[in-house]
């Protein structure tokens, strides 16, 4: 079958049962795509073709038994901090130019279960810390509607994969909104669950009582596809919650009439883009015409706080979890010294990029004697009222609705040394991380060509309330088909 366009994973899912398809057929069509776009969007670290291929073949034997899951024979991009078996894993990081870890990620398992083909790992700004994947070691990836543009960060290489048609599917992570915000720039679909709901054991931590795993899609039933896939509890994970996986597919399709949507007045921040504005606004008013009732009286103040909370918080927790990159038991190691301390420095200075010896430092100082009750234990307490005043929200509002971003994307190498401006790209994004509940980002529309995001947030482990009123809102718009002309 000649497959003029990338499908979705549900469209995919039919052709495949249906047998109009083949897995190694629609593999081959994806790998073609990367071949041909990826000198320009350099959304890929590594490119894992003869295991994909393999994969494939395994997938066509499984659907020919009539043993074919939703994501069976389905090609999909991994971000490359989650490790994978006997395939490169880097964290677009020197310090791990050369891994390849001897266990899969508990997600990786999952989706081998489900009958994953693996296109790729995905390149992402290093271990995780930025905003438009320019902190990559390697290279910076590209945003497929411009490719003078970045694509977000730091799963912008995942969110630029699927954009780009480079696969029907991906995963990435989440700190601070490095799920949301790579997929309001590439305007796709991109979900971040519940701290707890997805395990991260096999995930290379950035900052643990942060990072969450996440789907990153072409439409919003494809991201509950994966979510159910992906979710449930983990004994190798502690902060993994005991609950049942409903199926989340389920809640695609039914209306949002009645439902009760806040809108918090914090989130239209100064020097806010004024397109994205009438964006957002435009948005509410199809959420309005759908049945729902909006309210724009709703205030957070605490949010004013997520941006310092967040960059102690964060900086703190990775000091503490890449002192374990020491030269010794893995990863990059300096040799050309007989001196212990000066291997270990050097292994440091030449293995991380500046970004993260940044928030090592950071980190290592609010964590110092002295200053751990003045920063890391007042952030604490701060990030308490940030998720309180949440957990009053949602006793009033089914949802919340804010812009996912500020501004549209902005030029390689625009913000590269004016840190404060690249911080605060995050700034709709880092409270929902905060206080651990699920958010979405869905497109909304389009500013010079350069695409916006539309942030939804519920309540703990309420995703199917997300779910549906993200499908709800992207069945009564056209944003999400319109395809960048690579």
């Amino acid at each position: 079958m000649m497959i003029e366009r990338i499908p979705t994973i549900h469209e995919a899912h039919q052709l495949l049962v249906s047998k109009q398809l083949s897995s190694v057929e629609l593999t081959e069509a994806v790998l073609a795509r990367i071949q041909a776009v990826e000198p320009r969007v350099k959304a890929f670290v590594s490119v894992t073709e003869e295991t994909a291929l393999q994969q494939a073949i395994l997938a066509d034997k499984r659907i020919a038994k009539g043993e074919a899951r939703p994501l069976t024979g389905i090609p999909a991009v991994m971000k490359d901090l989650l490790c994978t078996k006997g395939i490169r894993t880097t964290c677009s990081s020197k310090m791990l130019d050369n891994y390849v870890p001897p266990f899969d990620a508990t997600v990786i398992e999952k989706l081998y279960a489900e009958g994953m083909v693996l296109v790729g790992k995905a390149n992402m700004d290093e271990f995780g810390m930025g905003s438009s994947t320019e902190n990559s070691a390697f290279f910076p990836t590209h945003n497929p509607w411009n490719i003078e543009y970045v694509p977000g960060g730091s799963s912008g290489g995942s969110a630029a994969a699927v954009a780009a048609g480079e696969g029907l599917y991906a995963l990435g992570s989440d700190t601070g909104g490095s799920i949301r915000q790579p997929a309001g720039f590439c305007s796709v679909i991109g979900l971040k669950p519940t701290y707890g709901r997805v395990s991260r054991y096999g995930l290379i931590a950035f900052a643990s009582s942060l990072d969450q795993i996440g789907p990153l899609t072409q439409d919003v039933e494809d991201a509950a596809i994966v979510l159910s896939a992906i979710a449930g509890h983990d004994s190798r994970d502690s902060t993994s919650v005991k609950l049942r996986v409903p199926d989340y597919t389920q809640s695609i399709g039914k209306d949002i009439k009645g439902m009760r949507i806040g809108v918090p007045k914090e989130y239209f921040v100064e020097g806010m883009q004024p397109e994205v504005k009438q964006a957002i606004v435009s948005a509410l008013t199809v959420l309005e015409g759908l049945g729902a009732h909006i309210d724009f009286d709703i205030s957070l103040p605490n949010t004013a706080c997520a941006l310092a909370v967040y960059y102690i918080i964060s900086p703190s927790e990775a000091s503490a979890n890449l002192a374990r990159f020491d030269g010794v038991r893995y990863g990059f190691s300096y040799t050309d010294t007989d001196s212990m301390w000066e291997a270990l420095e050097k292994t440091r200075q030449f293995g991380f990029g500046p970004e993260v010896k940044r928030r090592i430092m950071l980190g290592t100082y609010t964590l110092s004697a002295g200053y751990y009750d003045a920063y890391y234990l007042k952030a604490q307490k701060v990030r308490t009222l940030i998720r309180n005043e949440f957990e009053e929200a949602f006793n009033k509002y089914d949802v919340l609705v804010t812009p996912t971003c500020p501004t549209v994307p902005f030029k390689i190498g625009e913000r590269v040394d004016d840190l404060l401006s690249m911080y605060l790209t995050d700034v709709c994004t880092l409270p929902i991380s905060i206080a651990g509940v699920p958010a979405i980002s869905v497109p909304a529309g389009f500013a010079g060509g350069l695409p916006i995001g539309l942030q939804v947030i519920a309540k703990p482990f309420a995703e199917e309330t997300i779910l549906r009123v993200a499908h709800a809102y992207e069945q009564a718009t056209d944003w999400h088909k319109q395809k960048p002309l690579l």
